[in-house]
């Protein structure tokens, strides 16, 4: 007789759809699909740090891609905790809406590691895609401008990803306290044990050579920076993951 399969944990990703953004005083979100976005807090995340020279945001409304746009460092959506830690229990999500991070020095030099992305933003980002927006999506864009030669010490692209994180944490905050009734869309996975059967490890290879070339692991948050650490400072060794902290977000791209 069979053993029965083993539930191991469970992940459940409620997500809130946003359908309107635009400038406000504060950074804000509600749950009948309004956002705002406010630039009260760049003064405040530039003052942290000497490589940082000026941050600018914009809101990019669906199909207003026919614009200028620095080398792309990042798409993170914004997602948040709410029960448990990454990979199981509770966590929001926002649809509708993704931050990019993008970054230059004040000498023009383009913040990348083996090509740039800087041009007409509609040539440089593919749409539809897993991990990027849609044809309906907003984008706010978080444009680094790094004091000169900095956007190529691995310091410089780590601090513009952790002050974007400091502007997402304002709207996770808020998520975190949405009720979850009230959310668009529902969905539940399970990591699963079935004995008898195959065993199945997926290996991925992922970026550890430093500077813009950099992976984030194990934070605190859904693709987020606060509590987390780098590929590199674990010695680019094997990392064992559940499919569910995969799917969490417990991996960042720094590049």
């Amino acid at each position: 007789m069979a053993e029965k399969e083993i539930d191991l944990r469970r992940l459940v990703i409620k997500a809130f759809h946003m359908t309107d953004v635009e400038w406000g005083e504060h950074n804000n979100i509600t749950t009948d699909g309004h956002m705002t976005v406010s630039k009260e807090m760049i003064d405040q995340l530039v003052a942290q740090d000497d490589c940082i020279e000026k941050i600018d945001i914009q809101i990019i409304k669906p199909g207003d891609h026919d614009r200028w746009t620095n080398t792309i460092m990042d798409i993170i959506p914004i997602s948040t905790k709410v029960l448990g830690k990454l990979g199981e229990g509770i966590t929001h999500t926002i649809t509708g809406v993704y931050v990019m991070l993008t970054g230059v020095d004040v000498n023009g030099k383009q913040c990348h590691e083996f090509g740039s992305s800087e041009g007409k933003l509609k040539e440089q980002l593919y749409l539809n895609r897993a991990g990027t927006p849609g044809d309906d999506d907003y984008i706010i864009s978080f444009d680094v401008t790094f004091a000169a030669g900095m956007g190529q010490e691995r310091h410089g692209p780590f601090t513009a990803h952790r002050l974007c994180d400091e502007f997402i944490q304002t709207y996770r905050d808020k998520l975190k306290k949405f009720k979850g009734d009230k959310c668009t869309e529902r969905h539940e996975y399970h990591d699963k044990v079935r004995p008898g059967k195959k065993k199945v490890v997926i290996i991925r290879q992922v970026a550890g050579q430093g500077a813009m070339y950099d992976t984030w692991m194990f934070p605190d948050e859904p693709s987020g920076v606060e509590g987390g650490r780098s590929i590199i400072d674990m010695g680019n060794m094997p990392v064992m993951i559940t499919p569910n902290e995969y799917r969490d977000g417990i991996i960042r791209s720094m590049q």
